[in-house]
């Protein structure tokens, strides 16, 4: 890796300086979009796709964005744009496969990974989890995975979504609360 590269890894190096050097023709700043990115769209799909297929939806959203980053405009924020564009990519991932048979091929292939039984046990959590986050509103859907998935703090939600503190943390307050109902409906 060339000495440019070493120094788009630094966090004090913005996603602005990093896009626009991509723009320029340095691939290595969006190495350094990705390694800084990752982790959070990697979560965020790892709470709504099966497991099986979580590396290669991150994937995707990556492939995408590094064909499509030539377009960004910056009239929001570089996270906010991948935000959207991985929702996006869970959204095409779904309307590929058939609903019908997701929730009956996802456990048989997680469970081939798993090897005791308090795993079965997280699985089966992990599954009623997904299938009760998706049942819910996606507003409700995506507070909830902006606060746990993202780990963002309820400011940075109110941005992200254009809203006031306020209501961000209502909003959160009632979707919980609505995860909540769903979950125990699952479990009774």
């Amino acid at each position: 890796m060339n000495s440019n590269a070493s120094i788009y890894n630094r966090s004090a190096v913005s996603d602005e300086h990093l896009i626009q050097r991509f723009k320029q023709g340095d691939l290595d700043s969006f190495g350094s979009l990705y390694e800084r990115h990752l982790p959070t769209v990697f979560n965020r799909v790892r709470y709504v796709i099966p497991e099986a297929d979580v590396e290669d939806v991150t994937q995707e959203v990556f492939i995408a964005a590094m064909k499509s980053l030539n377009a960004f405009r910056g009239e929001s924020l570089f996270s906010t744009w991948l935000h959207a564009l991985t929702n996006f990519k869970v959204a095409e991932y779904y309307r590929r496969k058939n609903r019908k048979q997701m929730p009956r091929e996802a456990p048989i292939i997680e469970a081939e990974m798993l090897h005791d039984e308090s795993a079965d046990l997280h699985l089966e959590d992990r599954i009623a989890l997904r299938k009760s986050l998706a049942s819910l509103p996606e507003k409700y859907q995506d507070v909830i995975l902006l606060r746990f998935a993202d780990g963002m703090q309820f400011d940075e939600i109110a941005k992200t979504m254009h809203s006031n503190l306020e209501t961000t943390k209502s909003l959160f307050r009632r979707a919980v609360a609505a995860l909540r109902k769903k979950l125990e409906s699952h479990y009774d």
